[in-house]
């Protein structure tokens, strides 16, 4: 068996020198190794969409890319979608208005196809939408939900988002 190397990327804006085998998934390293967890695994088979990430700038599902594959690369995967730590990308503040996110799986690969669609295509039309997210599954949500959610990021204007999360805190009172 092959010795694990070190591969250089850079992950969500920072510099990473990974230590794994070559042929060693992109979603487990990022899970196991990393921790960004936020990523999931659900078919483990490309059919899914559940581990989507950006791999300079392609939409890709990470459970079909060896590791060895990113050396240079740049990666982004949910973890930075946020334009800060207190202040959510657009279509993340769009799925919590919309009800976007149900049992949260397949929710990031949702969330980083959303992103990768508004950034070729800032106005989409429905049939744009569904292509933009045709290769992820969802089981909860009929993907009205989702839909909706894309559609509410494209008519955000700036001053809508980018929306101090820790406001979002909730304040109602707590039964005793």
């Amino acid at each position: 068996m092959p010795d694990q190397v070190e591969i250089n990327c850079t992950i969500n804006e920072e510099p990473r020198a990974l230590h794994a085998f070559p042929m060693e998934r992109l979603l487990d390293v990022l899970r196991e190794q990393l921790r960004l967890t936020g990523t999931k695994e659900g078919c483990g088979e490309g059919e899914c969409g559940a581990c989507s990430v950006l791999i300079d700038g392609q939409l890709v599902n990470s459970c079909l890319v060896p590791v060895a594959q990113v050396a240079g690369c740049s990666i982004k995967t949910i973890e930075g979608i946020a334009i800060s730590d207190d202040q959510l990308h657009k279509v993340q503040q769009a799925f919590i208005e919309c009800g976007g996110a149900q049992c949260g799986i397949c929710t990031p690969g949702m969330v980083i196809a959303a992103v990768s669609l508004l950034e070729k295509n800032s106005q989409p039309n429905e049939e744009d939408i569904r292509e933009g997210l045709a290769g992820n599954l969802c089981r909860c949500t009929g993907y009205m939900k989702i839909f909706e959610s894309v559609v509410r990021a494209c008519r955000m204007q700036p001053k809508e988002y980018g929306i101090d999360i820790s406001e979002q805190v909730d304040k109602s009172p707590k039964a005793a």
